[in-house]
Formats: structure tokens, sequence, C-alpha cells
């Protein structure tokens, strides 16, 4: 007994590799398969089929640009960090008890030395009202924006993550025992140094970014001193030091191992600020 080839083999119409029952004479300008109307991606010239396609993407070098970074056009993540903010402040409010959640999840000293390290970092989503919060976010926005087109979204996050845990790191090592510290002040500061550093590796006008960094950090010492409210410079200037130290070695990294040594970098600065944590948990115990 024989098996009968199809009809397209007998009368020698080619039929789709995917679908081999689907007559074409279409082929894919790439690898010459033959493809169905189901198969074809329209391509600069002609037509290709899926496969080709998905190794054309793979084959892509993505734009780089000046920091090692991939280049974005829309900063999205810097939208996204202002809208958790505000979820998390909607939330924080909405549940009907905001002092009781600060309690939860603020920076309070004591606590993290009985580890609740999460706190290090939940506190940098906390705000202590409307005011705090639009402050902050607009901040984020204004500085935010530059800063991820500049670097690219993966350093850009990182600075922000390594910032706030700076700013937190300077609280629990010097803020007062019972203190709870909560807010965005530390990432946003980090931001703050990162674009002086990196305005000025791109050879930009510093005199307004600086002016902007020595009124905020007046603001910081000042108001507390005029009876205003309790502004945690510990959480600002930890913020801003470790900002600038990762921006500088984002800026500042050869070509030929930028990748490495700006994460490098970035690694080391986190074992650092977790040394300085343990360290300040030891002196409670």
């Amino acid at each position: 007994m024989t098996d009968t080839p199809p009809a397209s083999e007998q009368t020698g119409v080619p039929t789709c590799y995917r679908h081999p029952g689907r007559e074409t004479y279409v082929r894919c300008t790439r690898c010459e398969r033959p493809i169905c109307p189901d198969c074809m991606v329209e391509a600069s010239v002609g037509f290709q089929c899926p496969e080709c396609v998905h190794q054309g993407n793979r084959d892509i070098r993505h734009a780089k640009g000046r920091f090692g970074g991939e280049v974005a056009t829309v900063p999205r993540l810097t939208y996204a960090l202002i809208a958790v903010n505000v979820v998390v402040f909607l939330l924080q409010y909405g549940l009907g008890d905001a002092d009781l959640i600060r309690y939860d999840f603020g920076l309070i000293p004591p606590l993290v030395a009985e580890g609740e390290y999460y706190r290090l970092l939940t506190s940098a989503f906390l705000h202590n009202g409307v005011t705090h919060l639009a402050l902050n976010m607009w901040a984020l926005w204004a500085v935010g924006q530059s800063l991820e087109l500049w670097l690219g979204r993966s350093r850009f996050l990182v600075l922000y993550g390594v910032s706030a845990l700076g700013g937190s790191t300077l609280v629990y090592l010097a803020s007062p025992y019972l203190s709870n510290t909560a807010g965005a002040s530390g990432a946003i500061f980090g931001l703050f140094g990162a674009i002086f550093v990196i305005s000025r590796r791109m050879n930009l006008d510093i005199r307004p970014i600086a002016v902007v960094i020595v009124l905020n950090l007046a603001f910081t010492f000042v108001i507390p001193l005029l009876g205003g409210a309790n502004i945690s410079w510990q959480g600002h200037v930890g913020g801003l030091v470790t900002g600038g130290l990762l921006a500088f070695a984002y800026a500042h990294a050869p070509r030929q191992n930028r990748t490495a040594v700006q994460f490098g970098a970035a690694g080391a600065i986190t074992a650092l600020l977790l040394v300085l944590i343990v360290l300040r948990t030891a002196a409670f115990t």
C-alpha cells in the first residue's frame, strides 16, 4: 500500500511552510520559504515570515545614549514613580488612619534595629500631607525626566533606589532615637546631586541647578529653626551625597567597560550602605 501525495505536490504548487495545506506563490524575502497570508509580515521590500522577523529583531542593535543606557524618548519611568507615590498616598490617607500606616511603614530607628529593615525603603513612598507629596512629586517631574532620558531607564531606576537607600541610611545613623521619618526626599535629593554631576559632565550651565540645591539645603536647615515643620536633613544630605557619587561613576566610567563599572559602582555603594546599616544595628544592641 502506498501513500498518495497531496494534490499540491502532484501539481507542483508550493504551500506555506507553516500551513502545508495552503497554496501560495509568495515567498519570504529573507529565507525564500513560501508563506500564506496569515504568515506574511510586511517588510521594507516584500514580505517576511514570522521566524525571520523575530530573528531580525534579535539582531537589531538598539541605540545607546551618551552614558551607555538605551535611548529613551518618553520618560515613562518618571511618570510611573510619580504614579506609585500618588497611589500610595491615596491608600495611606484613604484607609482612614495615616498615622497608623506611618507607624507601620515609616523609618523608626529602633524598629529597624529589631529587624524591620523594609522600613528603609517603604518610608520613601510615604508622605506627611498633600504639600509634602506635591513638592516631592514636582521635583521628581522637573528633574527626573531629563535624567531618565540621559541615562536610560535601568540606570535611572538604580539611581533612584540607591539614593532613597542612602537617605534612609543617614536617617538611621543620625536621626533622633524615636523619630518617624517618611518621604521621597532622599531619592529626590539624590536626583538633584545626579543632575548636577551629569550636567557638568555634559558641559551644561550648572548654575541654576546649584542654586536649586543650595536653596533646598537652606530650607532643610532653616525652616525647623524658625519653628516650621520638622525636616529630615539626614535624608536630604544622605540622598544628595549618594546620588552624586553614583552619578559620578555613571558619568566618568570608561567606554570599554562602562556598563560593568557603572553597575559595579552601584553595587559597591549599596554594599557600603548595608555595612553602615549593620554597624548601626549593632550599636543599638
